[in-house]
């Protein structure tokens, strides 16, 4: 091992330890603490918002000599527009109910055993995150109100940001009487420091990788502690047979327009062959005024000359741009098939006004959202009442979809007697 990473090891090895103790007394603390915790964090976030900016637009000014994509500029930026907003989702976590100690089940049992179910906090969560500066505050605001610490290690891009951030946090945390290490920025971009971090299992609980899929799958290979993924955002808007223009314009171009370089943004457009003629070429034009280059199927590429062939591969990218692919489909069970086949398990809508159609769809989609005449854009934790989320998990096991303060829990049983002994 060399100097350099005994260097590392002995870092992460005490933001390991200083969570670890930091999370055991933030469990210990009332929702109240918790919650005035959050709301001076959302106060000095507002009130040093000039000081968050300057250190933003170091990140910004790297990112344009380095020639970054426009997607990841829009999502680097932290604007004075953008603060209060990062400020108002924190109040948002602060106003939800408090899921630590929250009763999840409670019985009697004949034998005279009370038998709780009670929310605990996870205990450290590691958040390994890409060029997202307001997940550090996202982040910081769910496991706060949820008892637990946490270890955030952004990417090189958004470093000034997240540090600037990071000290508001640790200052309103300590005027709040918590211990600073309950919210931790990892201070070096040094890449050689995540493979360290992810092994942690003594003291760190989970590990919340969010960013590109190589990022994902590279930390899913090398973590020993377990990790929730939060994988690529392939989602698709399917026009049914049964959806009337007007809705089929308005949510298509919601979902691929609104915001095109996040997760949740609709990166493939299925037709119902019944509507195709009609609606390819209308709604193709708008997408392509809008600036949106669109890559389709044989049958698209009839309809619309201006598209562009679509290869096998464009149906699983996550273009994070003003791209977007378009098949048409014969019918509900064919777009069923397409997106279970090339989707990545996110969020998937039907727009129709057939009832029956939209049941089936629901039912047979597997995705952790399920968008029924709504736009893909609304599959966020703000949208669905949790504040802030920490990520959006395609996985099955323990969390799924937006993950607000109740997904960072776990549960123990508290049992409860008057002598009661096994015979």
């Amino acid at each position: 091992m060399t100097a350099t990473e005994m260097d590392l090891s002995a870092y992460v090895e005490s933001l390991g330890k200083n969570a670890l103790r930091a999370s055991r007394s933030l469990a210990t603390l009332s929702g109240r603490a918790r919650d005035d915790a959050l709301l001076a964090m959302a106060r000095m976030m507002r009130e040093r918002s000039t000081e968050i900016g300057q250190a933003n637009a170091k990140d910004l000014a790297a990112a344009r000599e380095n020639k970054l994509p426009d997607a990841t500029i829009d999502r680097l930026t932290l604007d004075e527009a953008r603060i209060d907003k990062v400020a108002r989702a924190v109040e948002e976590v602060a106003a939800q109910p408090d899921p630590v100690g929250q009763t999840i089940s409670a019985y009697n049992t004949p034998a005279g055993l009370r038998v709780e179910k009670r929310r605990v906090p996870l205990g450290v969560v590691a958040m390994i995150y890409e060029a997202r500066p307001e997940v550090t505050s996202d982040a910081a605001s769910v496991c706060i109100k949820s008892g637990n610490a946490v270890i955030l290690r952004g990417g090189k891009e958004s470093i000034h940001s997240n540090r600037a951030l990071g000290k508001v946090i640790s200052d309103a945390l300590d005027a709040s009487g918590i211990d600073p290490n309950a919210v931790q920025v990892v201070e070096t971009t040094d890449r050689a420091l995540v493979p360290i971090l992810v092994k942690q299992n003594e003291t760190i609980s989970v590990v919340i990788p969010r960013g590109g899929e190589g990022l994902i799958r590279a930390v899913a290979a090398e973590a020993t502690v377990p990790v929730l993924k939060h994988f690529t955002g392939n989602c698709h808007v399917y026009v049914h047979e049964r959806c009337p223009y007007d809705l089929a314009e308005k949510i298509v171009l919601n979902s691929k327009l609104q915001r095109p370089s996040v997760c949740n943004a609709a990166e493939t457009i299925l037709f119902d062959a019944a509507i195709a003629a009609d609606y390819v070429p209308k709604i193709g034009r708008k997408l392509i005024e809008a600036g949106c280059e669109i890559r389709g199927c044989a049958k698209t590429c009839k309809l619309l000359s201006d598209a562009k062939p679509a290869t096998d591969q464009d149906w699983y990218d996550e273009y994070l741009a003003l791209i977007v692919a378009c098949k048409v489909v014969d019918g509900v069970e064919a777009a069923i098939e397409h997106i279970n086949t090339y989707g990545s398990h996110h969020t998937d809508a039907i727009l129709t006004t057939d009832i029956a159609a939209a049941e089936r769809f629901v039912a047979a989609v597997d995705s952790s959202s399920v968008m029924v005449n709504c736009s893909t854009r609304l599959s966020d934790g703000g949208v669905y009442g949790l504040g802030a989320e920490i990520g959006i998990s395609t996985d099955k096991l323990h969390a799924r979809g937006p993950m607000g303060p109740a997904d960072l829990t776990t549960y123990k049983y508290i049992c409860t007697a008057d002598g009661l002994i096994r015979t």
